[in-house]
């Protein structure tokens, strides 16, 4: 949730009931849901909250929406909470997906992502091929650095186990790794991460880094991987993932 302490704007909401009270708790009116993709854990929640605020509700133009969505392509804006978000494509995870970036006065940039990048790792691919999550990777790590990446899962420390088999030397990880379990340690959330920390830490978005390439490789069948092949590389790496 986004709010100025009037207004808000959710993201994916699964889940009525948590928004419903988070609402009445502080305050506030639900003017906007922002929907990256179709899946039913980031729209379950949309009829009762549709019902209980007369919320706007915008979503992917190529995915099946609930009923009275506007539907979003690339490059367009949605306009909520004075503040104008950019809609990206980015494929991967489903085959319509699409992300929310926005510029924030006197604040870092946010970036609303859904599963297609995760602190330390990608959504699976159910829908797109490896050379469309690559794309759409690309596209997100090549946004500004201090950008918030709000991803929607908190899969960070099963992310980090498996980066750090791919990269085991990674400094960075390692140290990454250290604050992401104490903070689990304390019931706190690990997001937002930021664009930045990702381009060091998260194996896919470091598909053309030497070391990444050479893990992919050891790992492929018969070891015929090119590791000059990022696409090969991705997917080899989600492949791998899905079964660590």
């Amino acid at each position: 949730m986004l709010h100025d302490a009037g207004q808000a704007l959710v993201i994916d909401p699964g889940d009525a009931a948590p928004v419903l009270q988070a609402l009445d708790r502080l305050g506030l009116q639900l003017q906007a849901i922002l929907v990256t993709h179709h899946h039913s854990d980031h729209v379950g929640g949309i009829a009762a909250l549709c019902a209980a605020t007369g919320a706007t509700v915008y979503g992917p133009a190529r995915e099946a929406m609930p009923a009275g969505t506007l539907p979003l392509h690339g490059g367009q804006q949605v306009k909520a909470l004075g503040l104008s978000f950019a809609v990206l494509d980015v494929p991967g995870h489903t085959a319509g997906h699409i992300a929310y970036y926005a510029n924030v006065p006197e604040q870092a940039p946010l970036l609303f992502c859904g599963d297609t990048l995760f602190s330390g790792g990608c959504g699976r691919l159910f829908e797109g091929t490896p050379a469309q999550m690559l794309a759409s990777l690309d596209a997100l790590a090549a946004l500004p650095t201090d950008t918030r990446v709000c991803c929607a899962h908190e899969y960070t420390l099963s992310n980090l186990q498996f980066a750090r088999t791919v990269e085991p030397d990674n400094a960075e990880l390692a140290q990454y790794q250290q604050q992401c379990q104490a903070l689990r340690a304390q019931q706190q959330p690990t997001l937002p991460s930021h664009i930045g920390l990702e381009q060091q830490i998260n194996p896919f978005l470091r598909c053309r880094v030497p070391a990444v390439a050479a893990a992919a490789q050891a790992q492929a069948p018969s070891s015929c991987l090119n590791p000059d092949d990022a696409v090969a590389v991705l997917a080899t790496l989600r492949e791998w993932k899905n079964n660590f």
